[in-house]
C-alpha cells in the first residue's frame, strides 16, 4: 500500500539508496517463484531497515516472519561483530530458499533459522534483543509483543510492520476482519504501554518504530 502520491514515492526512491545486487537477485526470484510476493520488504523498506539497524549497531536481532529472507538480510547489515540474527518463520517450504540467500551471504554464520510457531519459540531462545522486527501473521501481533517486550534490552527498538494495513484502521471493520482488529488493539497496546516510547511512521503500509524507555 502506498499512501503518498506516485510521483512522490518515485523521487523518494530515486533520491535514497539503492537496493544491493544481491538482494535485487533475491527480490527477483521472489517474484518469480513464491506466492504473495507483494509480503517482500522491498527495496526502499529494506534501505529503511538495514540503516536503522546500522544505528543501532544490535548484537542480537529477533525477526518475526523470515518469508523468503530479505529483511533479514537487510537488518544483518547493522550487526555488531559476533552478532546474531535470530529468524522464525511458520512456512516450512519456504526454508530452502531462505537457506540458499542466506548461505551465499557474508552474514551465514550470524543468521539462525527458525521454522515453527513463534510464540513456541521465543521463550526457548536464550537471548535478551536489542533489535525485533515484527512481520508475521497480523492476529499474533499482540501475543508476539507479549512474549517479547521483557526480553527486550533497555533502550531496545522493536519495529512492527503493516501497522496501518492498507488503511483498514481508520475504516469500518467487517465482522470477519481478524487482522484489522487485531492490529487495533496492538496499535492501542503500543500508543499506551509506558514501557515504551511508539511513533508510527507512514512507511509503506506502515511502520512502528517503538524503544524500550
Amino acid at each position: 500500500m502506498h499512501f503518498l502520491p506516485e510521483t512522490i514515492d518515485d523521487y523518494i526512491l530515486e533520491h535514497s539508496a539503492k537496493e544491493p545486487e544481491f538482494l535485487t537477485k533475491l527480490n527477483r526470484e521472489t517474484n518469480q517463484k513464491v506466492l504473495q510476493p507483494r509480503m517482500l520488504s522491498g527495496n526502499y523498506q529494506g534501505r529503511i531497515l538495514s540503516l536503522l539497524s546500522k544505528i543501532i549497531a544490535p548484537k542480537s536481532i529477533l525477526e518475526i516472519g523470515t518469508y523468503t529472507g530479505y529483511s533479514a538480510l537487510c537488518l544483518a547489515e547493522g550487526l555488531a561483530e559476533n552478532g546474531l540474527l535470530h529468524t522464525i518463520d511458520i512456512n516450512e517450504e519456504l526454508y530452502d530458499f531462505q537457506q540458499k540467500y542466506f548461505e551465499a551471504s557474508e552474514y551465514k554464520n550470524q543468521i539462525k533459522q527458525y521454522i515453527g510457531d513463534a510464540r513456541e519459540i521465543i521463550p526457548k531462545i536464550n537471548s535478551k534483543f536489542d533489535l525485533v522486527f515484527i512481520d508475521a501473521d497480523k492476529p499474533n501481533y499482540p501475543a508476539y509483543f507479549n512474549l517479547i517486550i521483557e526480553k527486550m534490552n533497555p533502550g531496545g527498538v522493536i519495529l512492527s510492520d503493516n501497522v496501518l494495513w492498507s488503511g483498514k484502521v481508520v475504516k469500518p471493520v467487517k465482522t470477519d476482519d481478524e487482522s484489522t482488529r487485531a492490529l487495533l488493539k496492538y496499535n492501542k497496546m503500543l500508543a499506551e504501554d509506558e514501557r515504551i516510547e511508539t511513533v508510527i511512521l507512514p512507511i509503506r503500509d506502515g511502520l512502528t518504530l517503538s524503544r524500550l524507555k
